[in-house]
């Protein structure tokens, strides 16, 4: 348990001077599955970091961390770097540099910082790790499959016992117990230091919330600007971020029914938004207890909609997939594969799994889990019943070995939170969360709109200027604000 572990990494540990990294790193290009749009072609490069695999033991195992970087051409306005995650866990990081390029990141933005993206540990790149997964394999999301009643709890508790005994397994190098939302930050400190930087700026997403603020809170000194948007609400994901999934597929699903009935001659699927919630009340449940002869059921239909709901753009492509649905033999198929064929999201589900299973203990009474659903069926209708479910987190071999990181309202005003109204993974809730726990350290800036990411992606105008603002000037609002929809 963690409160009788009988060694705690000190926050500051990145900063010890054993193992202390040599600042300079040897450029080069990047591996050819590292995507980089036409607009910044030639312009990214890459490197490796190495980092303590166990951070109590600095001067042991070395893991290296790959880098990528686009370096600011504007040297009379560089500030300094930017670091970014785009979530996860799991996430590779080494395209967000000429991705964010690609999506229209403000050209004063890149001549203040080279910007600088990366595979955590863990990941693609960076001494990546396998639980195993191949394509039809029962667990085919980080999100737990919609419950409808206690016999579905136990069923999938079965599957998380396996996923867990799998990883377990397949950690022949010990790697697994050491992937942490702590050991990550401290990672990032020692990517700071390479780069010869006192201070760095971070940029975080989903996710990458908790990483930057589990950064700030550990090294207040060495972070510079740090951008925190589509929060989880803590260091960390937990069950009460975990079920705050069905709140926000609660609150997002009606901006989705509202288009939807205002487009019913296209697409059929209601012509209110209340007829457009029954549409998916209705064909949730007769895939419950029906599926579809190619594989289709309400878990799956329920999953997908969740997903579709990230992005107001992806509302087109969700209509015309539930058109499908209505009619019966239509629908696409839930992919089912021999399952000798190695599955594609095996790193991320891996990395997803270790990180969250290792921040925090997890109940391991299946009760508990039973009880939750039981609740959150009634409470969310939508998606309770998914989000509250049982995960391999229950039956993890790994006691987490220190305590999430807590977030520290000590040090200088730098952290800026960004998120939007309606959000289904990281609904307002977990914005507000983090603007509270880091106090007169922090502002938060709420998006009038729907959808999964606030910053250049939205293109809420008002949230743009104010971050990129924020930045490049060092402007932080006076107040929290809020931003309408554009």
């Amino acid at each position: 348990m963690i409160g009788a572990l009988a060694a705690v990494i000190p926050a500051t540990a990145g900063e010890s001077t054993a193992g202390r990294p040599t600042v300079g790193l040897q450029w080069t290009a990047c591996p050819q599955d590292v995507v980089v749009p036409p607009a910044v072609q030639g312009q990214v490069q890459c490197a490796k970091v190495p980092v303590p695999l166990d951070y109590r033991d600095p001067g042991g195992t070395q893991i290296e961390i790959m880098v990528s970087r686009i370096a600011s051409t504007k040297p009379e306005k560089r500030r300094g770097v930017l670091m970014f995650n785009p979530g996860g866990p799991g996430g590779t990081g080494l395209d967000q540099p000429g991705f964010l390029a690609g999506q229209g990141l403000p050209a004063s933005v890149m001549d203040a910082y080279d910007l600088i993206g990366m595979d955590t540990r863990g990941v693609g790149h960076s001494a990546p790790v396998s639980c195993g997964f191949v394509l039809g394999d029962a667990y085919w999301a980080n999100i737990p499959p919609y419950a409808v009643d206690d016999a579905d709890v136990t069923r999938h508790a079965e599957v998380a016992e396996e996923v867990a005994a799998r990883c377990a397994e397949n950690d022949t190098d010990g790697r697994l117990r050491h992937l942490t939302t702590a050991n990550m930050a401290r990672d990032l400190d020692r990517i700071r230091a390479a780069l010869g930087e006192e201070k760095a700026s971070f940029y975080g997403a989903s996710y990458g919330s908790a990483l930057g603020a589990a950064y700030v809170s550990m090294f207040p000194r060495s972070t510079d600007r740090i951008v925190l948007d589509s929060n989880i609400g803590d260091t960390h994901l937990d069950r009460d971020g975990l079920r705050r999934y069905a709140l926000g597929m609660e609150q997002t699903f009606p901006d989705f029914a509202t288009w939807a009935a205002a487009r019913h001659d296209s697409y059929g699927l209601g012509r209110t938004p209340q007829q457009v919630r029954r549409t998916y009340l209705t064909l949730a449940e007769r895939f419950d207890r029906t599926p579809a002869p190619d594989g289709l059921t309400g878990e799956f239909f329920r999953g997908i909609t969740f997903a579709y709901l990230y992005n107001e753009r992806q509302y087109g492509n969700l209509a015309r997939t539930w058109q499908s649905y209505l009619d019966p033999g239509q629908a696409p198929s839930q992919a089912e594969t021999a399952a000798a064929a190695p599955s594609p999201n095996d790193n991320a589900f891996t990395v997803f799994l270790a990180v969250t299973c290792n921040d925090v203990q997890w109940p391991k009474d299946v009760t508990t889990y039973r009880r939750a659903v039981a609740e959150d069926r009634k409470r969310y209708p939508l998606f309770g019943a998914a989000s509250a479910n049982i995960t391999p987190c229950a039956y993890w071999k790994y006691e987490p070995s220190e305590p999430p990181v807590a977030i520290s309202a000590k040090g200088p005003r730098n952290v800026l939170v960004l998120q939007n109204r309606q959000d289904p993974v990281t609904p307002l809730a977990g914005g507000k969360l983090l603007r509270e726990k880091f106090g007169q350290r922090a502002r938060l800036v709420t998006a009038n709109q729907s959808g999964h990411g606030v910053y250049v992606l939205s293109g809420n105008a008002c949230a743009l200027n104010l971050t990129t603002s924020y930045l490049v000037e060092g402007t932080m609002p006076a107040r929290d604000t809020t931003c309408r929809g554009d």
